[in-house]
Parts: structure tokens; sequence; C-alpha cells
């Protein structure tokens, strides 16, 4: 056999109640009125492999317990803590005074492009995501401390919203294993 898949026992992952009990990573998720509970549950499943601290579901979000967000978060939902707003502002507001720079992806004017986007050591980021037709809404922006905007080259304008989850937090966690 030239290479063989690993078992889940050899990959060494930690249970649910020590994920919600390790030290934090600084990385949060807000999710801003995503329609899909799929990709509410996908961008809890990529919070957990990415450790991430929260997940802040506002607007029209579905919440766990959820049948739906279940089918692609495959048990996310209870490892990563997560909270509901009814507004996003109101999560951001709860964001900031707990020290956390408020970074939206979206495609705006002044939008640092990923790739030159780099974490500062220490500094605590919330990533909002959004909407799946009307992306982070203009208020929300505007509440932003900045943009990051994911280079694409093709005829679309956006990726999925767990897709941009996924690349995002990717980004985050490896600029930090790099520093």
């Amino acid at each position: 056999m030239k290479d063989r898949k690993l078992l889940n026992i050899e990959l060494g992952r930690i249970a649910p109640e020590a994920y919600r009990t390790s030290a934090p990573s600084g990385l949060a998720l807000v999710l801003d009125n995503i329609r899909s509970a799929h990709n509410v549950g996908a961008a809890f499943r990529t919070a957990d492999a990415f450790h991430a601290d929260k997940v802040w579901l506002c607007g029209i979000c579905d919440t766990p317990p959820s049948a739906l967000i279940h089918k692609s978060a495959l048990g996310a939902e209870d490892s990563v803590p997560w909270e509901y707003c009814t507004d996003t502002l109101e999560a951001l507001r709860k964001l900031r005074t707990e020290g956390f720079t408020i970074v939206g992806v979206e495609q705006t004017r002044a939008a640092v492009s990923l790739e030159t986007f780099a974490p500062e050591t220490g500094r605590r980021y919330a990533f909002v995501f959004g909407n799946e037709v009307d992306g982070v809404a203009q208020e929300v922006v505007d509440a932003c401390d900045f943009c990051v905007e994911i280079p694409q080259f093709g005829t679309k304008h956006s990726l999925n919203v767990s897709v941009s989850v996924g690349v995002v937090l990717w980004h985050a966690v490896n600029a930090a294993l790099n520093r």
C-alpha cells in the first residue's frame, strides 16, 4: 500500500469538553444574517477545525439545536461556544468591549487583500461574514475596524460564505503559525 488514510483515533483530536476549556485562540466568527442552516453548520465545523473561540449568530441565522445545522456541523455546534444576537451591531459592540478588532470580510473600496493581512500577535480578531446574496450589511461594514477581501480570479464576484470562512480562518491561523 502506497499510503493509507489515518483512522479517527490516530488524529489526536481533543474532546468537545477539552475544546471548550482550552486556551483561547483570539479568533471569533460573526455570521451576519446567513440564511442557510447548512452554511451555518459548515461555519461551525470550520470554526472547530481552526479552534475559533466563539461563533456569533445574528439576525436570520438558524441556531442550534437544528438538524440542518448538525448535518454539516457534525457536532461542532456542541464544541464551539456560540451566542445569538438579533442585531449584528449588538454583537459587534459586545466583541469590541471584549477587546476584539472587528474585521469585515467584504469587497469594499478600502478592503485589504487577504494575502497581505498579517494578524498581530496578541490581538483578538472577530471576522464578520455576510448574507449569501447581499454580503455584509453596509451598516455592519461601517462598524468594522477594517475589511479584508479574498482575491478571486474567475468570472464570479464571490465565494460561498462557508468557503470564505475556511479561507479566512486558514489564513489567520497559518499567518500566526508562521511568525
